[in-house]
């Protein structure tokens, strides 16, 4: 099982200054700044997926990337782009998708599939998925093969097995060097296991299981169980946004051979409790609660509070020097838990907890107290081998604007692509010394196939 980690343009400044709070002014942005496997070595995934979407070329618009980035992208290679072109990331698979979910409103998907191999062939991507249209409805009630399910849902099911029908013979003749992977769409974990025994059927060695992010895991294990249930062993399975990366441990039993997710990156700044990843010494994972120390000037809360007459911009900015001193200091040894937790309070309180009437909750006040007190007195950065937490010390642990938070979320990718290790070193492995690109061990696949299925 590997972690393919969902790039959206992730990357920080290694020069910026803490205390400044700026960077160079000759910096750079992309250019002089480093994504996480140039600044984590060993890199903190086994891949990268890159989908469209976030590319935003083509009839969509709308991703990440200026037009000018878009056209470099597929000019140079994604390889190139991403900056995975040194001969230490060249055993790196590259992934792509369409980003079903930013045209989830469409009648029809805006990429034909000739159209989205094309993308795939220009950027030089190693694997990529067949167009999909995402179903949304999910039924558990047990229902068997194409039973149940909406007219709307039954459509978006025929387009998605028609496309990947074009999508496989369009591919056939990159089969030396690109895998194709067919999109699983589906109302049930019947339809989902129909879909995959069709997909199958085409050809496919490879399927890319959608539509989870909004499942339960235990609606997630159902489909996966019906999946590999009617498809043959040897048959790769991908999970896309894969939202419960968490629970990874509990899905060894499906056969994973690859997911994609962002979710360690992007719960050091979107999560409310737990933004900050460890693992114990019985290798389960734990997280702390990162400090927020908002910006007094820029962060939008403050802001509004000012502008409205309720706080002094003056006594928001002493405040938030103060908070910041006390846990610089508290990090040197230099002041004790207490007065640190008095000075980010003092700050932290009107900056996030009251509501809209002005009302702060205390319990709210004692709960956030609690679990920044946690952190600090656990210290857990002092214990982290990982650049970002040599490097950031106590920074690494103050929610705090983009190069903060990146670098607490690289760590946590760090964090995480250990577990999914240490839990492939778990899975018994065949006699078979052969193995293909992913360490797969086992009977190799015929020669026609053995580009196609897991490399």
């Amino acid at each position: 099982m590997k972690f393919i980690y969902a790039d959206s343009l992730d990357y920080i400044d290694p020069l910026y200054d803490f205390v400044a709070d700026r960077s160079s002014a000759t910096r750079r942005p992309y250019w002089d700044d480093l994504y996480a496997h140039e600044f984590l070595n060993p890199p903190p995934y086994h891949g990268v997926l890159v989908s469209r979407a976030i590319v935003g070329d083509g009839p969509v618009g709308g991703g990440k990337y200026t037009a000018a980035r878009a056209q470099r992208f597929r000019r140079e290679g994604a390889r190139a782009f991403l900056r995975l072109d040194a001969p230490s990331f060249a055993a790196m698979p590259l992934f792509g998708d369409c980003g079903a979910f930013a045209y989830h409103n469409a009648e029809v998907p805006p990429y034909s599939p000739e159209d989205m191999l094309a993308f795939y062939e220009d950027a030089g991507f190693t694997h990529g998925c067949s167009v999909d249209h995402i179903i949304f409805e999910f039924d558990e009630s047990h229902l068997v093969g194409l039973a149940g399910g909406s007219d709307e849902a039954r459509r978006r099911f025929g387009i998605t097995q028609e496309n990947a029908e074009k999508f496989l013979q369009a591919a056939r003749p990159l089969a030396n060097r690109f895998t194709p992977l067919g999109v699983i769409q589906g109302w049930s974990p019947g339809s989902m296991a129909e879909a995959a025994r069709r997909l199958c059927a085409m050809g496919y060695r490879y399927l890319a299981v959608g539509g989870t992010a909004p499942l339960k895991t235990p609606q997630i294990k159902a489909c996966l169980r019906a999946i590999r249930d009617a498809i043959p062993p040897d048959v790769c399975l991908h999970v896309l946004g894969f939202a419960k990366a968490d629970d990874i441990a509990d899905f060894r039993p499906f056969d994973i051979t690859t997911f994609d997710t962002t979710s360690p990156l992007l719960r050091a700044f979107k999560d409310a409790k737990s933004n900050y990843y460890v693992r114990r010494p019985d290798g389960r994972m734990d997280y702390y609660t990162a400090i927020r120390i908002p910006q007094a000037i820029e962060n939008p809360k403050l802001q509004r509070l000012a502008k409205r007459g309720e706080r002094r911009q003056e006594d928001l900015l002493r405040l938030e020097r103060r908070a910041l001193g006390a846990l610089r200091a508290y990090d040197r040894d230099e002041v004790g838990l207490e007065e640190t937790l008095d000075a980010v309070m003092d700050y932290d309180t009107p900056a996030l907890l009251e509501d809209p009437g002005g009302i702060v909750s205390p319990k709210n006040v004692a709960d956030l107290r609690l679990r920044y007190a946690r952190t600090l007195r656990d210290r857990p950065w002092k214990e982290c081998g990982c650049i970002v937490c040599q490097q950031a010390s106590i920074e690494v642990v103050i929610f705090r604007a983009s190069n903060r938070n990146k670098r607490r979320g690289m760590h946590n990718l760090a964090v995480f692509k250990s577990l999914v290790d240490d839990l492939e070193k778990l899975e018994t492995a065949p006699t078979d010394d052969q193995a293909d690109l992913f360490g797969r061990k086992g009977t190799p696949e015929p020669a026609e196939h053995r580009a196609v299925i897991c490399g």
